[in-house]
C-alpha cells in the first residue's frame, strides 16, 4: 500500500504529464485519508484553475496556505489565478507575499509586473519588469512587456531600446517588430516605424494590427494610396478592427473620397459608437458636408481623440444663463482655431456674460482688441475668478451654430492704432499699387497640417509679377527658406519687427491683399476683415467645405483650392493669374470693411 507521499508523488507525476482526471483522483483520494495535506490540496486548487474552476481553485489553495503560511509556490499560482480572473488588488498583495517569500524570483516579479500595467500603474509596472530581467535577462516576454509599459507611458526612446533588446534575443519576434513600429512613429521616425511594420508583416502577414499601424504611418507620411491598400488589407483580416476602419475613413478623407470615408467610419461607429477617434473622424467629414447639427455633438470627443479635457471645479457651460457671470473661453489646439472662434466671445457678452479669455501669450495683446471680451491672461498664468468655462471650439457647439447661423460679421478684432501707426511709417508712404503680404508655412511640427504648406520656392511665379511689392509675413520654421532662395529680394522682410499677432495685425493692416496657406495668419486677415486668399489642400480643414471659393466665416476671404492631390503648382498659376487681373484692374475684387 503506497504511502501519503508515495500517492501524492505519484499524483504530480499524472499532473505534470497532463493527465488531469487521473491526478485530481489521487490528490482526492489522498485528502480523504488526510484532509490537512497541504501539497494535496494546492495542486488539486491547480487542477481546478487548469479547469476553469476559479473560486474552486481559490477556495482550495488558500486553505493549503493556512496550513502551510511558507509555500511559496501555493502563493505564487493564488496571485496568477488573480490576475487571470481580473481580481487585480488581491494579485498584487499575493504577488507581493510570495515575493517576501523568494525574493529572488523573476516570474513574481514579472506576474506583478503584469497586473501593474493593467492598473495603468506604469511606473511600478516598469520597475517589476526591470528588476525582473536583472534576475533572468533571457526572459523574453518581460523584456516585451517592459517595451509595452514604457510604450504606454510615452517615452519612446526606453520603448525603443527594450524592443531592439527582445529582438536580439529573438529576431523573428513578430509582436516586437509591430511594437517597435508603434514607439518609433511615437519618436516621429516613420520611415523607421513603417520598416519595422513591413519586417512584422514577413514574419505574420496575416496580423490586422500591422497592417493597421502600417497603413496608419503610411497616412501619415502621405503615402495615400499604400495606406488605404494596408488598411483595406486589415479590415478585411479583422472586420471587427474599429481602428482600421477609423484609420481608413481618415486616409479616405485624406484622398478626397468622402463617400468611401463615410462608410468606413460608420461602419466603425457600428462596432463600437463610444470610440473618440472615430467620433472624430466622422464629425470631421459632418463639418465638412457641412452638416454642423450632427457635426458639433461628435466633434465634442475630440477630448479624448487629441486631448484630455481641462479639470476645473467651476462647472462648464452649457448654454444656460450667464447674466452676470464670468466665463472663461480657453484656448485649444492651434493658433488659428483660437483666432477663428475668438469671434463668440461678442455673443457670450451679448447675453450679459463677462468673458475672460484663457490663450497663448502670442495672442494676448491681439485678443484685448476683440469684442466683448473683458479680460485676457495668457496660458500658464493664473487665472483670474471666473463662474462658469467653456473650451473655444466648444463655443459653437453650445451655440448650435448652422450653416445658416455662423457668426460671420467682421471685423471682430482690430489692429491696434499706435502699432499700425509705427508700420505706415516703417512702410513708407511710396507704395506700388498692390501690397500683398505672403505665408506658405504653419505649425511644422504637425504631421497632420504639413499637407497644408508649400515650399517659398512654389511662389516664385507670384514674384515675378510687375506692379506688386511683396511682403514676408513668415514667421518662425518656414523663414529660412528666404534665405535659401536666389528670389528672396524680390520680397520684403520686416518680420523681425513682429513679436506677437498683435504686431502681425497692425501690418497687415497696411497691406492690400493677404495671400497665405491655411494658417493662423489666413485666419487673422479674415477676423481683421482684410482681403486674403487663402490656399488650400485636395482635402481641405472641415470649416472650408467642399466647393465653395468664398466662405461664411470670413466674408473678404477667397479659397483657391488644390484641383487634384498635391497639386499646388495648379494654384500658384490660378492666384498669379487673379492677381495680375487685379493688378491691371486696381481692383483685388472682394469686400472689405475698415480695421
Amino acid at each position: 500500500m503506497l504511502t501519503i507521499q508515495q500517492a501524492f508523488e505519484h499524483a504530480l507525476q499524472h499532473h505534470q504529464s497532463g493527465r488531469l482526471a487521473e491526478a485530481e483522483a489521487l490528490y482526492r483520494q489522498i485528502l480523504a485519508t488526510q484532509p490537512d495535506y497541504s501539497p494535496a490540496l494546492h495542486y488539486l486548487g491547480v487542477i481546478a484553475f487548469q479547469s476553469a474552476r476559479h473560486d474552486f481553485a481559490v477556495e482550495l489553495i488558500s486553505r493549503a496556505l493556512v496550513l502551510d503560511p511558507n509555500n511559496h509556490a501555493a502563493r505564487f499560482n493564488l496571485a496568477e489565478i488573480y490576475r487571470t480572473t481580473g481580481r487585480l488588488d488581491e494579485a498584487v498583495g499575493a504577488y507581493r507575499r510570495a515575493m517576501r517569500l523568494k525574493p529572488d524570483d523573476p516570474l513574481a516579479h514579472f506576474g506583478l509586473g503584469n497586473v501593474l500595467r493593467k492598473q495603468g500603474r506604469l511606473d511600478e509596472a516598469v520597475l517589476a519588469y526591470r528588476r525582473a530581467l536583472q534576475l533572468n535577462p533571457q526572459h523574453l516576454e518581460a523584456r516585451l512587456n517592459l517595451g509595452n509599459a514604457l510604450k504606454a507611458q510615452g517615452r519612446w526612446d526606453d520603448a525603443v531600446e527594450a524592443y531592439r533588446s527582445v529582438l536580439e534575443l529573438k529576431p523573428d519576434c513578430a509582436e516586437a517588430c509591430n511594437n517597435l513600429g508603434v514607439a518609433r512613429a511615437g519618436q516621429g521616425r516613420l520611415q523607421d516605424a513603417v520598416a519595422a511594420y513591413r519586417r512584422a508583416l514577413e514574419l505574420k502577414p496575416d496580423d490586422a494590427d500591422a497592417h493597421n499601424n502600417l497603413g496608419a504611418a503610411l497616412k501619415e507620411k502621405g503615402e495615400f494610396e499604400d495606406a488605404i491598400a494596408a488598411l483595406r488589407r486589415a479590415v478585411e483580416l479583422k472586420p471587427g478592427h474599429v481602428e482600421a476602419h477609423s484609420n481608413l475613413g481618415a486616409a479616405l478623407i485624406e484622398r478626397g473620397q468622402f463617400a468611401e470615408a463615410m462608410a468606413a467610419c460608420r461602419q466603425a461607429l457600428e462596432l463600437n459608437p463610444e470610440h473618440s477617434d472615430v467620433k472624430f473622424n466622422y464629425s470631421t467629414l459632418l463639418l465638412l458636408r457641412g452638416d454642423f447639427e450632427q457635426g458639433w455633438p461628435f466633434h465634442e470627443s475630440r477630448w479624448n481623440a487629441l486631448h484630455p479635457p481641462r479639470n476645473f471645479s467651476q462647472p462648464r457651460w452649457d448654454g444656460g444663463s450667464v447674466d452676470g457671470k464670468r466665463v472663461l473661453v480657453h484656448a485649444e489646439q492651434g493658433l488659428g482655431d483660437s483666432i477663428h472662434f475668438i469671434r463668440y466671445a461678442k455673443l457670450i457678452a451679448e447675453r450679459g456674460g463677462k468673458v475672460v479669455v484663457e490663450c497663448p501669450r502670442s495672442l494676448v495683446d491681439l485678443f484685448r482688441s476683440a469684442q466683448g471680451v473683458s479680460e485676457v491672461v495668457a496660458t500658464g498664468d493664473p487665472l483670474p475668478p471666473f463662474d462658469l468655462h467653456v473650451p473655444m471650439l466648444s463655443q459653437a457647439f453650445v451655440f448650435k451654430t448652422t450653416s445658416q447661423t455662423i457668426p460671420g460679421e467682421v471685423p471682430y478684432l482690430f489692429a491696434e492704432p499706435a502699432r499700425r501707426e509705427a508700420w505706415r511709417q516703417r512702410l513708407g508712404a511710396d507704395k506700388s499699387p498692390l501690397r500683398v503680404g505672403l505665408a506658405w508655412v504653419g505649425n511644422p511640427l504637425s504631421l497632420a497640417l504639413r499637407k497644408r504648406h508649400l515650399a517659398f520656392e512654389m511662389l516664385l511665379p507670384l514674384l515675378k509679377l510687375h506692379g506688386v511689392e511683396f511682403f514676408s509675413l513668415q514667421i518662425g520654421p518656414g523663414a529660412e527658406q528666404l534665405q535659401r532662395c536666389s528670389a528672396a529680394p524680390a520680397i520684403v522682410d520686416h518680420t523681425a519687427h513682429i513679436h506677437n499677432f498683435a504686431d502681425t495685425a497692425a501690418f497687415m493692416a497696411e497691406l492690400d491683399l493677404i495671400i497665405s496657406v491655411d494658417t493662423a495668419v489666413a485666419h487673422l486677415a479674415g477676423a481683421l476683415a482684410r482681403p486674403v486668399w487663402t490656399l488650400l489642400p485636395f482635402s481641405p480643414d472641415w470649416r472650408w467645405g467642399l466647393e465653395r471659393e468664398d466662405t461664411p466665416w470670413y466674408p473678404t476671404m477667397r479659397l483657391f483650392r488644390q484641383p487634384a492631390l498635391g497639386d499646388w503648382a495648379a494654384v500658384i498659376q490660378r492666384v498669379a493669374e487673379e492677381l495680375s487681373r487685379a493688378v491691371a484692374t486696381g481692383s483685388i475684387g472682394s469686400k472689405q470693411a475698415p480695421c
